[in-house]
Formats: C-alpha cells, structure tokens, sequence
C-alpha cells in the first residue's frame, strides 16, 4: 500500500557535482545536487543554484562553469564543498583539491574529478528558491580508463549520487551529509 507525501524534492538518483567558477587566481567550488540535463544539440545542462550563494554571482559575471562529476572517493570533499562557503574558504586549498585549466573556458576542472564538462552559460532563469544556469557543454574531459570506443563509460566511473541528506553510489549509500564537519 502506498501512502501520499507532501510535496518535495525526492527525485532521485540525482547527480552530486562540483560546480567550479571563476579563474586561475580566484576561484571557487560549489556542491550541486539539483543538476541535469536539458537538450542534446546542442549539449545543454542545467545547475540550479540559490542567488545567495557566493558562486551564484561568479557565474553570472564571467558567464561559465565546470560540472565536475566526483567518484566514491570524493566524497568527502563534495560534501566539504557543500557546507563551507567560498566567501570565507578557499574550498581548491581547504579540501586539498587540484585546479586544472581548462581547454574552452577560463574557470578550473578539479582534477580529481574523473569527468569535467566546460560549460559556457547560455541563460538563467529565476525559479523560486533557486537560479537555473542553462550552460552549453563546450569541452569534456574524461579520465582515459573510463573513455571505451570514444564515449564515457560511466558505470567504472563509480559516480557520486545524492537523496535528501545522504550520499551514494548507485544504491549503495555511502555517506551521510555533514561527514566532513565530524
């Protein structure tokens, strides 16, 4: 028997992703579990972002943004990068992350990420609580042991996914929300 819920964001699984934004010099990193995808040609993507976060007005200054897609192992540094704000952290140091240009854009990939996708913003639209960037997907970067035939694999990527308050992989939960404040 089923029983009727109010309303909420449960749509699931969702992606949980690493938004990076600025330069070289100044940069930041932002967690995104509201993310998706929009169109296919051209390859547009969306990451819904509140207005008073401090990313929010990078982005729509210089108008880009990598999505970097985490595996298990980042975990921690996900979730780091969600509850820290960048106006007092710089999240690249804080969490030991690696800035990698980028071949389209100016704004860093992490490195650690096994996929980054360089995306230039084409449009936002304001929603409520929330901002959705509409960006193109200019340039795709991929680990080489997840590339098989010219395309992501992206079940040996083992990518991270978001419900709620809780991080898995696939089905498997692996973390809760707020692991790396204990």
């Amino acid at each position: 028997m089923k029983e009727y819920l109010q309303p909420a964001t449960t749509l699931a699984p969702i992606p949980a992703v690493m938004v990076s934004c600025g330069d070289m010099q100044n940069s930041n990193i932002t967690t995104i579990a509201w993310t998706g995808v929009l169109n296919s040609e051209p390859p547009l993507v969306y990451v819904s972002i509140r207005p008073t976060r401090y990313s929010y007005n990078i982005i729509k200054e210089t108008k880009e943004f990598v999505i970097n897609m985490p595996d298990e192992k980042l975990v921690w540094h996900t979730d780091f990068c969600g509850t820290k704000s960048g106006k007092d952290t710089d999240k690249f140091k804080m969490a030991k992350l690696t800035k990698e240009k980028c071949k389209y854009i100016n704004a860093p990939a992490i490195e650690e990420c096994p996929i980054n996708l360089e995306c230039k913003l084409k449009e936002i639209k304001s929603l409520g609580s929330h901002d959705m960037f509409i960006g193109e997907i200019v340039g795709i970067n991929a680990k080489a042991e997840f590339i098989e035939n010219g395309k992501i694999n992206i079940a040996k990527a083992n990518l991270i996914t978001y419900l709620g308050s809780q991080y898995y992989v696939a089905s498997k939960k692996i973390a809760d929300r707020g692991i790396c404040l204990k």
